[in-house]
C-alpha cells in the first residue's frame, strides 16, 4: 500500500515536472530563455520548446507589427498657426533579445520617442506643409522615430499623420482664401472662352465674307431653330448689304430734299405777304373819284 502511494507521487511529481518543462511558441512569436536571470541561448524557433524546471524562465516577444496611435500633440509651425496633430505609428520587433534585454518597457519608450518626433516635426514645417505634403513628412517622421529604435530592436514600418486640427479664425480665413481663388480662377476660364469665342467668331465671319451664300444658309438655319419653338413671334434678320445699301443712299436724298427747301419756303412766304398787301390796300387808301364832266353835245345841223 506504501509503495502504491510512492508510485502515485513520483508520476504526478514527473507530470508536473514534464509540464514545468515544456513550452509552445506560436509562428508569430520568439521565446527568450533565462536561466538564473542570463540569457543562455538565442531565441527559441515556433513549435515545442523544453525547459529546465524551477530554474529556466521564458518570455515570449511577438514579431507582429503592432499598431500604436500617437495622442495629438498641440504645437506652433514655423509661421506661427497653432494647430493640434495626431498620428499612427506601425512598428515590429526584429530583434527579440535587445528588445527585451535593452530597453524595459519597448512599447512605452517607441510610444514617448513618437510624441517627442511628432512635436519637432510640427515646429520645423510650415501650415501648408501639414495639410499638403503629408507624405514628405510622414517619411520625415519615421525616420526620427527609427534612428533610437534600431538599437532597442525594434524596426519603424510607418508612420502617418492622420488629422491637423485648426483654430476656427484659420478655418475662415482659409476659407476665404479658397473662395477667392476660386473666383479667380473662374474669371480666367470666363476671358479664356470669350476668347477663345471670339476667335471662332472672327474665322467665321471671315468664311462668311468669302461665301455669301453661306450667310443665307446660316439665315435660314436661324428661322428653322425659332419656328421650332412653336412661337407666336418670328424674329427676322435683316441683311446686313440691304442695310449697306440704305446707309449708303440716304446721305444723298437728305441733302437733295435739304436744297429744295428753300426755294418752297421763299414763294410760301413772299406770295401770301404780297397778296394779302394787294388786297388790303385799298381799305386803307381813300378812294378820290373824279368829278363828272358834262359831255358836250355837238348842234345839230339843218
Amino acid at each position: 500500500m506504501f509503495a502504491l502511494y510512492i508510485a502515485i507521487g513520483l508520476v504526478t511529481l514527473g507530470a508536473l515536472l514534464l509540464g514545468n518543462s515544456l513550452r509552445i511558441v506560436k509562428q508569430y512569436e520568439r521565446g527568450i530563455i533565462f536561466r538564473f536571470g542570463r540569457v543562455t541561448s538565442a531565441p527559441k524557433p515556433p513549435g515545442l520548446t523544453a525547459i529546465v524546471p524551477f530554474v529556466d524562465k521564458m518570455q515570449k516577444v511577438s514579431l507582429q507589427i503592432i499598431t500604436m496611435p500617437i495622442p495629438a500633440q498641440d504645437g506652433i509651425t514655423r509661421d506661427n498657426v497653432t494647430v493640434r496633430v495626431d498620428a499612427v505609428i506601425y512598428y515590429k520587433v526584429v530583434d527579440p533579445r535587445r528588445a527585451v534585454v535593452d530597453v524595459e518597457n519597448y512599447h512605452l519608450a517607441v510610444g514617448q520617442v513618437a510624441q517627442t518626433s511628432l512635436r519637432s516635426i510640427i515646429g520645423q514645417s510650415e501650415l501648408d506643409d501639414l495639410l499638403t505634403n503629408r507624405e514628405q513628412l510622414n517619411q520625415g517622421l519615421a525616420l526620427m522615430i527609427d534612428n533610437p529604435a534600431v538599437d532597442w530592436g525594434i524596426h519603424i514600418d510607418r508612420v502617418e499623420i492622420k488629422d491637423v486640427a485648426l483654430p476656427e479664425g484659420m478655418k475662415r480665413s482659409m476659407s476665404r482664401q479658397a473662395e477667392a481663388e476660386r473666383e479667380r480662377r473662374s474669371r480666367v476660364i470666363i476671358a479664356d472662352g470669350e476668347l477663345q469665342a471670339s476667335n471662332k467668331l472672327a474665322q467665321a465671319a471671315e468664311a462668311m465674307a468669302n461665301t455669301p451664300s453661306a450667310l443665307q444658309l446660316r439665315l435660314l438655319q436661324t428661322i428653322v431653330e425659332v419656328a421650332a419653338e412653336r412661337n407666336s413671334t418670328l424674329v427676322l434678320p435683316f441683311p446686313v448689304e440691304l442695310l449697306r445699301f440704305l446707309e449708303s443712299n440716304t446721305p444723298q436724298q437728305a441733302d437733295a430734299t435739304a436744297e429744295d427747301r428753300p426755294a418752297t419756303t421763299d414763294h410760301a412766304a413772299t406770295s401770301p405777304d404780297r397778296a394779302t398787301t394787294d388786297h388790303a390796300a385799298p381799305d386803307r387808301t381813300p378812294t378820290v373819284t373824279p368829278p363828272r364832266t358834262k359831255p358836250d353835245v355837238a348842234p345839230a345841223s339843218g
